[in-house]
């Protein structure tokens, strides 16, 4: 009898795309998804119609146009402080995921252990799952979601090939400090490991903090595996348009997988994120971040007058918050009941945890537009009634 194969078991629909589907259906504000919906910036949106009348509508190299591989490597330098190869250490792909994916297929092994920080992002475990790569997972615990130093050595067996870590974090916004990075480049030094960083809300971070990339840190320069891309950055998510930066060891079997899977990336939209990079001021980015922190700053008061006590992001574009006011026995009940009395989207907990965690949290997603966010806040509130 023909059927699925044994990986497609494996493979679920993320309830963030679950709990998207609901709130279309019942006509609600969806902050569930973490779509940003602000205007992409007058000069990327350009450069594509730019591309495309010059002729760029061909397959590029596998590892992307030379024009965003250069304007990447220039980004690491002035942003990051790495001087890297736009040759040797680049590899653009579709998206952040895409780059994850076919990071993950060049590098691990079906069976290899792979170290996951809960609250994790849900793609990153299911790329594992996929792949045949076996999860093992660490919990990070609020308010400021730190690393517990013991059981994350613990978590490490002679197995373990990678560990994954996502800073600015999603679902947590955690930023990673100096200190935590030196820790985990640590372990992975003492046990032979890659460190996958998935940097994809580099600018967006709070406070005064500073994103800290492991691939800066020299002694984990040759086995950090960093993924990120401009879908957020330039509020682009449909355009696909990721990168992996890692040693050039790694890089071009990257590049490949990315290849057989997605050709790759469409080329006009690399062309223009190119010209976006190029062409930003550094106030753009700064601009981002502070935009975001105001965003941040109306969302916590909303939530907290509406008896679901936040966790404050220190990064990223969502927020945890404690619903355990809110009835049901699991944070997707809880989840539901919030969107039938307000009409506002969020995404269950649980899908961030794999043991049983997450149960009175749900996130939002605060990247909206300010009459979107405000809306929001003003039904949210209503949940104190």
């Amino acid at each position: 009898m023909l059927e699925f194969s044994d990986r497609s078991k494996l493979i679920v629909q993320s309830e963030i795309r679950n709990m998207t589907l609901e709130c279309t259906r019942t006509c609600g504000l969806n902050l569930a998804q973490g779509v940003c919906d602000m205007d992409a910036p007058r000069v990327v949106i350009d450069g594509a119609y730019e591309a495309m009348k010059a002729g760029v509508n061909a397959y590029t190299r596998y590892d992307g146009l030379p024009e965003l591989r250069n304007a990447i490597a220039r980004k690491f330098l002035e942003f990051n402080k790495v001087d890297i190869s736009s040759e040797k250490n680049v590899v653009v792909s579709s998206g952040a995921t895409g780059a994850f994916y076919s990071a993950c297929m060049a590098l691990l092994n079906p069976g290899d252990e792979v170290v996951l920080l809960e609250p994790f992002y849900q793609y990153h475990l299911n790329t594992l799952l996929a792949i045949g790569a076996v999860p093992v997972f660490c919990e990070m615990r609020p308010p400021s979601w730190s690393l517990d130093e013991e059981e994350l050595k613990a978590a490490i067996t002679p197995r373990t090939k990678a560990i994954v870590v996502n800073t600015p974090g999603n679902p947590s916004g955690k930023v990673f400090t100096g200190q935590e990075m030196n820790l985990l480049a640590d372990l992975c030094l003492e046990h032979d490991l890659f460190l996958l960083s998935d940097e994809i809300y580099e600018y967006f971070v709070y406070d005064g903090r500073k994103h800290i990339s492991p691939i800066s840190s020299e002694k984990v320069r040759d086995r950090a595996i960093v993924i990120s891309g401009y879908s957020k950055t330039f509020n682009i998510t449909g355009w696909r348009i990721g990168y992996c930066v890692c040693d050039e060891r790694w890089a071009q079997m990257i590049g490949h997988v990315s290849d057989l899977v997605y050709v790759c990336a469409p080329a006009p939209l690399q062309w223009a994120v190119a010209k976006g990079i190029n062409e930003l001021p550094q106030s753009y980015y700064e601009g981002i971040s502070s935009e975001h922190q105001r965003k941040r700053s109306r969302i916590v008061a909303a939530l907290k007058e509406a008896g679901l006590e936040p966790h404050v992001p220190q990064g990223a574009y969502y927020v945890l918050a404690d619903v355990s006011s809110v009835p049901g026995s699991n944070s997707k009940e809880k989840a539901m009941e919030i969107l039938h009395r307000t009409g506002v989207a969020s995404v269950p907990g649980s899908a961030f945890y794999a043991r049983g965690g997450g149960e009175n949290l749900v996130r939002f997603c605060y990247a909206k537009k300010d009459e979107i966010l405000d809306d929001a806040c003003r039904r949210l509130r209503t949940l104190r009634n």
